[in-house]
């Protein structure tokens, strides 16, 4: 059995005191416009090894204010779009702060109920697609991700009072394959929860919406292929033939591609998944499973 030099041993523990006491000081250091630049830098190529970064951040004084004023301070270059490489990668470090903060199951809820994450918008309603911005809608993307990846009920109760399924939808139909993937992600999440499938059923214009960009989208990756995209799309599909009134709609407007499995072979090749889920779909729009005639329930049918 391994045995540790127990002259090791004091060096080790005196090198993580040494390092916690950096920690400190970098999130210290942010409440001060001539340290902040550096401590945003270091935290943020940290913060995977820092477990409790977000709960450090979320309870020192005059961290949380910090943070969000590096974003609202941006907004001014946004529309017209004239941040720096140097400026979007100082906001990209504050927002990866964020993120660790929304993410940790101690902070999340005060994270939620602060609504920091409607401070992203701005960034996500920006359309400009040169590298700099969509690397901001990536950044802005991926505090939402890191949300919804929780499964949390109350994630999704948060996120269906803003947004966010409209602003996905643009950059799904509009962005580059980063982005429209994380942005399928999110909507496939929201759909996973019965709230959310719920939320984008309930309505002939939202369902509409919805079914339109994911069908652009097929008709996108028939062109060029992306299997990780291609899952979250064929995701989203197969959680919407779980509805009832849905799954009616979907026997009318499911792209051809998808009902054809060679269509996508070459994914389907590197993916089982995705070959499990078209065969799901299939079976679900084939049941015969009554749907929700219920007075008031409008038909998701195009009229």
């Amino acid at each position: 059995m391994f045995k540790m030099d127990p002259v090791q041993m004091p060096q080790q523990l005196t090198q993580a005191a040494h390092d916690r006491e950096k920690v400190i000081q970098w999130i210290v250091d942010l409440c001060n416009t001539e340290t902040r630049e550096n401590a945003l830098s270091e935290l943020s190529s940290r913060r995977d090894i820092i477990h409790d970064l977000g709960p450090l951040l979320w309870h020192t004084t005059g961290t949380i204010a910090a943070l969000l004023f590096e974003i609202v301070s941006t907004y001014q270059y946004v529309n017209p779009p004239t941040m720096s490489l140097q400026q979007v990668t100082r906001l990209c470090n504050a927002l990866a702060l964020l993120q660790c903060v929304g993410a940790h199951p101690d902070t999340r809820s005060q994270f939620l109920k602060a609504q920091i994450p409607l401070y992203m918008y701005p960034f996500l309603h920006n359309a400009n697609k040169c590298r700099n911005f969509e690397h901001l809608r990536l950044t802005s993307l991926g505090v939402i991700g890191a949300l919804v990846k929780t499964e949390e009920q109350e994630v999704i109760t948060f996120l269906l009072t803003t947004e966010i399924i409209p602003l996905c939808l643009r950059i799904m139909e509009t962005g580059f394959e980063l982005t429209k993937t994380l942005s399928t992600f999110i909507l496939q999440k929201i759909l996973m929860d019965d709230n959310g499938l719920s939320y984008i059923c309930q309505t002939y214009d939202r369902f509409s919406h919805v079914a339109l960009i994911l069908g652009k989208m097929v008709l996108a990756l028939e062109r060029e292929p992306s299997t990780r995209l291609l899952r979250h799309v064929v995701g989203c599909y197969v959680r919407l033939s779980e509805n009832s009134r849905a799954r009616e709609a979907l026997r009318q407007c499911l792209p051809d591609q998808l009902k054809d499995m060679s269509t996508f072979s070459d994914c389907l090749a590197r993916d089982q998944t995705i070959a499990a889920w078209l065969l799901l779909l299939k079976n679900n729009l084939e049941s015969v499973m009554p749907i929700d005639v219920s007075p008031g329930v409008p038909s998701l049918v195009k009229p």
